[in-house]
């Protein structure tokens, strides 16, 4: 009997520890484990490479590690959808733009995840603005002579997409300057841009985190931002509406998670993520990379989202683009 009492003894006093332990786990503050910042677009895309940046500083503010994990493909439908579906604990977070949240609404015959339903809104953290390049071979200097040499030879010149943004931007041009353009669909910015390099495809409108380095490194020819006012990253650049009437798209940048993430792990990845946003040296190098850096509050981020649903839905309908 003493043996049995005391197996009874010890097996009580185990799972006591046990409760104890759970306890504390329960109650130790946020973040305690690296959080995973999934990602809709490839490696080295203007997303990947400003995310990249501002993340490293939030995990040192935060004290933890910060993974991406990069899930391209589907227009961005993937990393949404696997976001959607996750915990809402605070270690899943979704770093995207208009092309989940804004466009695939209306480019999409089907959606698997919600864009607003689905999410929470944490923080934004900038633009991406677009530009307009060309492989250096074609003779064309502006957009006036891109446009001339499109009407001479209808049908002869091509553009790239790696996100619904140079989807939009490529149909939304050949519409209002009257051209005809082929489209050639890729998974990612990056790919896009190797084959318009290469001279198999002639132009793309791409976010300027990706395309500048090779504009400067003369392997790319920019003719023009695609926001109606001049870009004060790239002011010797044109704007696509000095020529192309009417033309204005951007590219907005923010942290969401899964729906229904407690209000005070929102609030504590807001004042960080803000924080590191606010930095003089940090907005210096977000802007080397081509983006221009600001922040506001998860309701503002929220209502942004709701706005731009209805531009986006706008845009595209404009431009003709038929759900795919």
């Amino acid at each position: 009997m003493p043996g049995f009492l005391g197996f009874i003894s010890r097996a009580a006093a185990a799972a006591s520890l046990f409760t104890l332990a759970s306890s504390a786990s329960a109650q130790t503050p946020y973040p305690n484990r690296n959080i995973t910042l999934v990602l809709p677009f490839a490696a080295g895309s203007g997303t990947d490479t400003t995310t990249r940046l501002i993340s490293k500083e939030v995990g040192v503010a935060l004290g933890v590690g910060m993974v991406i994990d990069n899930k391209a493909g589907a227009n961005g439908s993937i990393a949404a959808s696997y976001v959607a579906r996750s915990a809402p604990d605070g270690y899943t977070l979704f770093v995207t733009t208009n092309t989940t949240h804004s466009a695939n609404p209306y480019l999409l015959k089907t959606m698997s995840y919600d864009p607003i339903k689905d999410f929470t809104p944490i923080a934004r953290t900038g633009d991406l603005p677009f530009m307009l390049v060309i492989n250096p071979e074609i003779p064309a200097n502006s957009v006036a002579e891109l446009i001339a040499l499109a009407k001479k030879d209808p049908g002869k010149y091509s553009y790239a997409s790696g996100s619904s943004s140079a989807i939009v931007s490529g149909a939304t041009f050949a519409r209002l300057a009257g051209i005809d353009l082929l489209h050639v669909p890729y998974k990612s910015s990056p790919p896009a841009l190797t084959d318009v390099i290469a001279g198999r495809v002639s132009m793309m409108f791409v976010d300027v985190p990706t395309g500048l380095p090779h504009v400067n490194a003369k392997a790319l020819k920019a003719l023009a931002v695609t926001t109606k006012r001049k870009s004060a990253l790239l002011p010797e650049l044109p704007t696509m509406d000095e020529t192309v009437k009417g033309f204005d798209i951007t590219s907005w940048q923010g942290y969401l998670g899964p729906a229904n993430m407690p209000k005070e792990i929102v609030t504590k990845l807001n004042a960080e993520i803000r924080k590191v946003i606010e930095r003089p040296d940090i907005k210096n190098q977000l802007a080397e990379r081509g983006m221009e850096a600001f922040s506001g509050t998860p309701e503002e981020f929220d209502a942004f989202l709701k706005e731009q649903l209805v531009l986006w839905e706008k845009l595209i309908t404009d431009a003709g683009i038929e759900k795919q």
